[in-house]
């Protein structure tokens, strides 16, 4: 049964079916919180990072401390490391972060196993599987659950990557000010730029230079176009 439900993983078609589909599959192997992520370098800006599953919003919310993460213990292991592990609160204290697992307990984190994929083009996968009751004591069930999780996990990455970076990427909107986007306004209902400077008390040049601005932040070559885009954007009214 498991192994057909790791092939549907693989072909779900969105971020909705592949989330319900691993938070399904990690609950029918006795975890009770599952999350994957795609992450992706990119020199010079900060890395792209998507993540799914149903890790807890309030733990996100209380976890997002760069200082946090650069000290967690897990998170530096899955930097470095391709292969599936245990964590509990053992390794955080051991690594001196024993204050981060207990920042974690509260939101149901007790035990869980991690690993990451490091792909070419610089693209990185993690899954981490985390439940209420101790992992297996006896060797073999361990290792048959390590290898159920490192098989998941082949499916769920090809899955992530496929849906994940497939979405088109959201469309940054320009920093306009609220007197550049008076201005648009204004020029879209017709009025020309001295018209403008009179309706706002300002030179006819001062309003020439607020437009340049906008186009230059909007990427076009003329007034028409930034208005055309800045309705798009929903910057002003069309």
């Amino acid at each position: 049964m498991i192994q057909r439900e790791f092939h549907e993983l693989g072909l779900v078609a969105d971020r909705a079916g592949l989330e319900a589909k691993l938070v399904a599959i990690a609950q029918a192997m006795d975890f009770d919180i599952a999350s994957a992520a795609v992450a992706v370098d990119r020199p010079g800006q900060p890395a792209l990072f998507e993540m799914v599953g149903n890790t807890p919003e309030a733990f996100m919310q209380a976890s997002r401390d760069p200082g946090n993460v650069a000290r967690d213990p897990v998170i530096q292991r899955l930097r470095k490391s391709g292969l599936p592990f245990v964590y509990d609160q053992a390794l955080y204290t051991q690594a001196g972060a024993g204050d981060l697992w207990e920042l974690q307990a509260p939101y149901g984190y007790k035990t869980g196993v991690a690993m990451a994929m490091h792909l070419p083009g610089g693209q990185h996968f993690l899954l981490g599987m985390d439940r209420a009751r101790p992992l297996p004591a006896d060797t073999d069930q361990l290792n048959r659950v390590m290898a159920d999780i490192c098989l998941l996990a082949v499916h769920a990455q090809e899955a992530a990557v496929r849906v994940i970076l497939a979405e088109p990427a959201p469309q940054k909107l320009p920093r306009l000010t609220p007197r550049e986007i008076e201005i648009l306004h204004w020029t879209k209902e017709g009025k020309s730029a001295w018209a403008v400077g009179q309706i706002l008390a300002m030179s006819e040049s001062t309003v020439q230079t607020h437009l340049r601005n906008v186009r230059r932040k909007m990427g076009v070559s003329s007034k028409h176009q930034a208005i055309l885009r800045a309705i798009g954007l929903g910057l002003i009214d069309g």
